[in-house]
């Protein structure tokens, strides 16, 4: 849905807009945990069923990048989808299925843009404000920004980083979410890449679940 036909059915896209730029202010894009320590890595991941329910998936990897654990659920999304305003749509499931672990993660991975947003608050900034957690976001295509060798820059400011991580393959583009810097963001996504994966294992086992997830139920 454009957000011209989100205001028609009654949206009011400035008001979340504002509110997006009001919580990107109290972002802190800085290391505030030594991540040299970091023993679980995560990454949740959403995907729409054909009944358009939702299903998301988070996976806990540890220091060697094995699975730990991993969790599911499915709920039926009360928001649309309107590009810039995922969370709106997609922080209730991901609550709820990072809600069901056992195990914490000390940083978590999600598909989306971080601080790469048009209001600085994307998808992996509003989940780290509602858990309380780093999160890094990871996407293969940019939203806005303009490249300058790896660097994106929007306005004067580096709001991602281009990562070739596998050859012959689309690079992909890291942006911190909150509780981390850029540097240490890149540093955790190298540290859990895994050949032959394009993307952290993280999310690539998040990913495993949900299929795992879909062949079973035939979803």
């Amino acid at each position: 849905m454009k957000e011209e036909e989100a205001v028609q059915k009654g949206i009011d896209i400035e008001k979340l807009k504002e509110e997006q730029r009001k919580l990107a202010k109290t972002l802190e894009i800085k290391d505030t945990f030594d991540f040299s320590n970091c023993q679980r890595y995560a990454a949740i991941v959403v995907e729409s069923l054909k009944n358009r329910e939702l299903i998301a998936s988070v996976a806990v990897l540890d220091e060697d990048m094995k699975l730990i654990e991993d969790k599911y659920i499915m709920k039926m999304p009360k928001f649309p989808y309107i590009p810039g305003f995922r969370a709106y749509r997609e922080l209730p499931i991901m609550q709820a299925v990072y809600e069901k672990l056992e195990e914490q993660p000390d940083v978590i991975f999600i598909l989306g843009q971080g601080i790469s947003h048009p209001q600085g608050l994307g998808i992996a900034s509003h989940l780290s404000l509602v858990i309380n957690k780093p999160v890094i976001g990871i996407t293969q295509s940019l939203m806005l920004g303009e490249e300058k060798n790896d660097d994106i820059i929007l306005g004067k400011k580096i709001v991602a980083k281009k990562m070739k991580t596998k050859q012959e393959s689309r690079p992909i583009y890291v942006s911190p979410g909150n509780l981390i810097s850029l540097k240490t963001a890149i540093e955790i996504t190298k540290k859990c890449l895994r050949d032959p994966h394009k993307l952290p294992e993280p999310v690539v086992e998040a990913r495993k679940t949900i299929a795992r997830v879909k062949k079973e139920l035939d979803l």
